[in-house]
């Protein structure tokens, strides 16, 4: 989006490489599109975002640019990008919100029938597989064994004694095989639970805190704010099926 009012794209320039700065310096605000905007030095040193599938690309082709992979939008005033294309319209009706106030961007998600403001981040969409699919016949056992004890006292020791390896062996063979720790790999496999009991049944918070594993209500959504960016209240609004 090129929202100024006095110009037209076309006379920045002949390529989009061109234009874009272009537009900039003529006082448009350019929104979206980061590799676009990336390629064009218009993010150098600043924060920006994309789709959770493309960000470690981003960030790979343009190590000036600092991805934020866990937001929906980034807004610098002048340059502007979001996470996608639903993100997209978070980010319109940001910029109307910002222009034009709260009022005003409320009446036009009404007639979208969107929310004026979505909770969390896009975290909460960057679906995980639900079992790894790199563990060899050292591990795949005792993943599979933590996997259908999740509500139970399971621990680093635990899952060591089950492989009937040292701690340390195990936890070297996590970060060769799965790239993470134990540990790590134990409380994403129970936040990916907590997701899917959240989405699938009307179990009440704690409930659903105690079936994976996590104690307490106060914990799981300490967890799923830090892994998600959202509450399990807000994910399951948005994700929980109608009953």
């Amino acid at each position: 989006m090129w929202p100024h009012p006095a110009t037209e794209p076309h006379s920045y320039g002949e390529s989009p490489q061109a234009a874009i700065p272009d537009a900039r310096r003529h006082g448009a605000r350019i929104c979206s599109g980061a590799f676009a905007l990336a390629q064009a030095g218009l993010l150098d040193g600043r924060s920006a975002t994309t789709h959770w599938r493309r960000t470690a690309r981003l960030a790979a082709e343009f190590p000036a640019v600092r991805v934020e992979a866990d937001v929906l939008y980034v807004d610098h005033g002048d340059v502007a990008t979001s996470a996608g294309s639903g993100a997209g319209i978070d980010l319109c009706l940001h910029l109307v919100r910002r222009d034009r106030g709260a009022a005003y961007a409320a009446a036009i998600a009404r007639g979208m029938v969107l929310p004026p403001h979505r909770e969390g981040s896009q975290l909460q969409y960057a679906a995980e597989p639900a079992a790894p699919a790199r563990a060899d016949a050292s591990l795949a056992p005792v993943l599979e064994w933590a996997l259908s004890r999740l509500d139970g006292e399971l621990s680093v020791a635990r899952l060591a004694e089950r492989a009937g390896l040292s701690e340390r062996t195990l936890a070297r063979r996590f970060a060769e095989q799965l790239g993470v720790s134990p540990g790590q790999w134990l409380l994403a496999r129970r936040i990916d639970a907590a997701r899917v009991l959240l989405e699938e049944t009307d179990l009440a918070v704690e409930a659903v805190a105690a079936r994976v594993g996590l104690s307490s209500a106060v914990n799981l959504r300490r967890r799923f704010r830090a892994a998600l960016g959202t509450t399990p209240g807000a994910y399951r609004r948005v994700f929980g099926e109608r009953r």
